[in-house]
């Protein structure tokens, strides 16, 4: 394990005992927190974007911000979904948050999770072409911002001007085009990631099934991955994160949210009509859920690992969860 960041799905929600009530409250929150996350040695700070929800939507003035209140904390996003970019827009707003940073942005892209909107992509402008699907328009997009983060020209001169020349969008920020990852829930679509020479990003759900233990199939998914990767003659080496719940109980207020059994078992449901499996959380005494962390065959295998966190306990209860994992947690990892 070379990096513990943490993940935000910044929710923000007027009920009792949330200190998110509105979203000013978690978008302040979650700088806050990444701030304290940088002094604890926490190394990323990431973000998940949902529209049309009480969480986190758009990620870039969030992830600038961050940029300028830290000097050495990764930002990222876990994941944005592609099927509402515009890609070229989303090219300039991503270089400019990777330049406040100095390189820091870790850009996590997908095709996106079931959203509470009925094709709510199509509210932002966003058509899939006749005999295409959504999923192919979310890889399209990010084709598209991929090739205009790299500077390739996208536009021409006016001929009124002086002679056509290609025109690249500004600004370009250097090495971001190493910094892509992809929100991978299958192994072909780990197959294809690789292909394409962005980092792997898996979280704690899998849209297929073969029956054996979550972390083992994220494991073949790694695997199937990192073959492909040196298959396709990629020159640099690729990164790996996977996300896990992990809430260490070591006080009456941690008992009061989470001191419950914890469910070490996965779970396997139809979500979007596949079958899918869903990670169990480690929850319970620090020294426990650290031996079963380590034993966790994909955490094992990744360099990256995204710790969930329920943001809308505030600033101090995750600060304190952080700590708790640095010092008790994540020297079982190493």
């Amino acid at each position: 394990m070379k990096t513990l960041g943490f993940l935000s799905f910044g929710h923000y929600q007027p009920v009792p005992g949330s200190h998110t009530r509105t979203a000013r409250d978690a978008l302040i929150q979650t700088i806050e927190l990444a701030i304290a996350a940088e002094e604890i040695g926490i190394g990323m700070a990431a973000v998940r974007v949902h529209h049309f929800a009480r969480q986190a939507s758009t990620p870039f003035p969030l992830l600038a911000a961050i940029a300028a209140r830290t000097h050495r904390i990764e930002i990222g996003t876990a994941v944005i979904d592609m099927r509402y970019e515009n890609p070229y827009a989303m090219a300039e707003q991503a270089a400019a948050a990777d330049l406040i940073s100095g390189g820091r942005l870790q850009l996590g892209l997908g095709r996106g999770s079931q959203e509470v909107a009925l094709r709510g992509y199509e509210a932002f402008g966003h058509v899939p072409a006749e005999g295409t699907s959504d999923a192919d328009m979310a890889r399209h997009h990010t084709a598209q911002f991929r090739l205009a983060i790299a500077g390739h020209p996208i536009a021409s001169t006016d001929p009124a001007a002086g002679p056509s020349t290609g025109l690249p969008v500004e600004p370009r920020s250097p090495g971001l085009t190493e910094r892509v990852w992809w929100g991978s829930s299958t192994r072909a679509s780990a197959v294809w990631t690789a292909e394409h020479g962005m980092n792997l990003m898996s979280s704690t759900l899998l849209s297929e099934d073969t029956g054996a233990p979550f972390d083992e199939q994220q494991r073949e998914q790694i695997d199937i991955y990192r073959e492909t990767w040196r298959s396709a003659g990629h020159e640099r080496t690729p990164r790996v994160s996977v996300s896990r719940s992990v809430l260490p109980v070591t006080s009456d207020e941690d008992r009061l949210y989470f001191g419950r059994t914890a469910d070490d078992r996965d779970r396997v449901g139809i979500l979007n009509g596949a079958i899918s499996r869903f990670g169990r959380s480690y929850i319970g005494e620090p020294d426990v859920i650290a031996k079963e962390l380590a034993a966790d065959a994909a955490v094992a295998a990744a360099d990256t690992l995204l710790l969930t966190i329920p943001n809308q306990l505030g600033v101090d209860h995750n600060a304190r969860l952080l700590q708790t994992i640095v010092d008790h947690v994540a020297p079982y990892l190493r």
